[in-house]
């Protein structure tokens, strides 16, 4: 059995989602068995921030780990690419309270995984892979998210929006990890490149609420009434497949995907962090 970490150091810098902070960020690789971790280095003895579910400490429109000022926010895009691509172990600093935005999507990151490469880190016991034998929901309303009993991890995501640019969208994809080089990674061609979205109408009040103030036209679609203010998509569905692309995200705190048909339809970050919650109670 083996475990994977990044072959050399990735460094980003741009500006938080929410916080509208400037943020540097240095990706290094990890011992084998030390798992995906944050680092707040700006912080007196650099407290670490674990990538798991028990360290979830707020869920609204992004999701935060840590506790009381140590935290760190909208980890979900990282995360899901460093997942995604096979990352096991990964030391994750940062010098401020939330991961950068970058173009909104998971690509960057993504691309700088491929750049640096992987090494493989032999591990001694076999790891016993997270198996869903019984149907696991939640539900909120009309929107639920689930993990069902499958032979492989596959994801899929409905939503629905009075907006006709967007409406009724469903996608869905098979998960296949450390292969980097082989087309079958679909998640780097079909999900990573999917940007965040949001409703024109919403705007003013959410930026009223303290959130956005790192969103713009540049690194976020938003979506009104007439349509796209700043075409073109990247996918036709791109928003759907941007909601995967959290869901890969917050389901990797779990430490490793479960082999199981994970569906969400108009759910949220809460609900993705739930249904994680009650995986793991359950196995």
């Amino acid at each position: 059995m083996h475990q994977h970490t990044l072959a050399g150091e990735i460094t980003q810098r741009g500006v938080g989602l929410h916080s509208g902070v400037s943020t540097h960020v240095r990706i290094l690789p990890a011992e084998v068995g030390s798992d995906r971790y944050f680092v707040r280095v700006d912080l007196p003895n650099s407290p670490i921030i674990p990538a798991q579910v028990a360290a979830v400490s707020q869920t609204q429109l992004s999701t935060q780990l840590g506790e009381g000022e140590v935290y760190v926010r909208t980890v979900e895009h990282l995360l899901a690419a460093l997942a995604a691509m096979g990352v096991d172990n990964a030391r994750i600093e940062i010098d401020g309270p939330e991961v950068p935005l970058l173009d909104g999507s998971a690509q960057v990151w993504t691309q700088s995984i491929a750049a640096v490469g992987l090494v493989s880190q032999p591990v001694s016991d076999a790891q016993t892979p997270i198996t869903i034998k019984e149907p696991i929901w939640v539900y909120q309303g009309d929107a639920f998210t689930c993990a069902l009993p499958a032979p492989e991890t596959r994801f899929s995501y409905g939503i629905d929006f009075e907006l006709s640019a967007i409406g009724n969208q469903w996608y869905s994809f098979s998960l296949t990890t450390n292969n980097l080089q082989k087309p079958e990674n679909t998640f780097v061609t079909e999900i990573a490149p999917a940007r965040t979205f949001g409703l024109l109408h919403q705007i003013e009040y959410l930026q009223k609420s303290g959130l956005i103030k790192g969103g713009n036209l540049d690194n976020a679609l938003v979506c009104g009434a007439e349509g796209w203010l700043n075409p073109p998509l990247r996918f036709a569905n791109e928003p759907v497949r941007h909601k995967i692309l959290d869901l890969v995200g917050d389901m990797s705190l779990l430490g490793k995907f479960p082999v199981a048909h994970l569906l969400a339809y108009k759910a949220s970050h809460n609900l993705h962090v739930q249904l994680a919650q009650k995986i793991l109670e359950l196995i």
